[in-house]
């Protein structure tokens, strides 16, 4: 089952978190998992089950109401060194240092994890710094890249293929396959980048 919202992304995107939140909290049996995205929430169900009721009302309620507090804060230090900083400065008609001003200084959301196990996509990224991604992604992106693309910044968890501007690297573990949450952050936490 797939609910999705309208509005600016930071708008549908707090809905759907709130939405899974509140579907989450509500424990209905015939749910096996509950998956926000950008703009949608994934409910996936038991299978053999049929949905409720209660979640039939919950995904088709005009406004879902969090069940949780504000997320966890985080700092994390980045050495901002990516390949594609100064590429990234020129596109943006700004120096080096003021990309990294401006990614530093911005307060970033979780909005979603995807791409692969651990990826936070961030939102929050000043406008000025909004680039494309790469024409041709690259084979191999380093894990702990700090990247931006479109209006995200997010991080590479893992060595993996990627499309994403590089301007920065953390050696901040994000993916633990053994811990429990086995990611770092999560949907709805607070991001600030720390040059080191």
């Amino acid at each position: 089952m797939l609910r999705s919202f309208d509005g600016s992304t930071a708008e549908a995107n707090a809905a759907a978190r709130a939405l899974s939140d509140e579907v989450t909290a509500a424990r209905f049996t015939e749910v096996a998992d509950v998956v926000p995205g950008a703009r949608t929430v994934l409910v996936e169900l038991v299978p053999g089950t049929e949905p409720s009721a209660g979640l039939i009302r919950a995904l088709e309620a005009d406004e879902a109401q969090p069940q949780r507090g504000a997320g966890r804060r985080h700092e994390i230090a980045v050495t901002y060194d990516g390949e594609d900083l100064a590429e990234v400065a020129a596109s943006c008609r700004m120096r080096p240092f003021e990309v990294v001003e401006l990614h530093s200084r911005a307060e970033y959301t979780v909005a979603f994890i995807g791409f692969q196990p651990g990826f936070p996509y961030l939102l929050g990224l000043p406008p000025e710094l909004a680039v494309p991604r790469l024409a041709s992604p690259r084979v191999k992106v380093p894990a702990g890249s700090v990247a931006i693309a479109g209006e995200y910044s997010g991080i590479y968890p893992d060595a993996t293929p990627g499309g994403w501007r590089l301007i920065g690297r953390t050696d901040t573990v994000l993916f633990d396959a053994e811990s429990t949450p086995p990611t770092t952050l999560q949907p709805g936490d607070v991001v600030r980048f720390v040059p080191a």
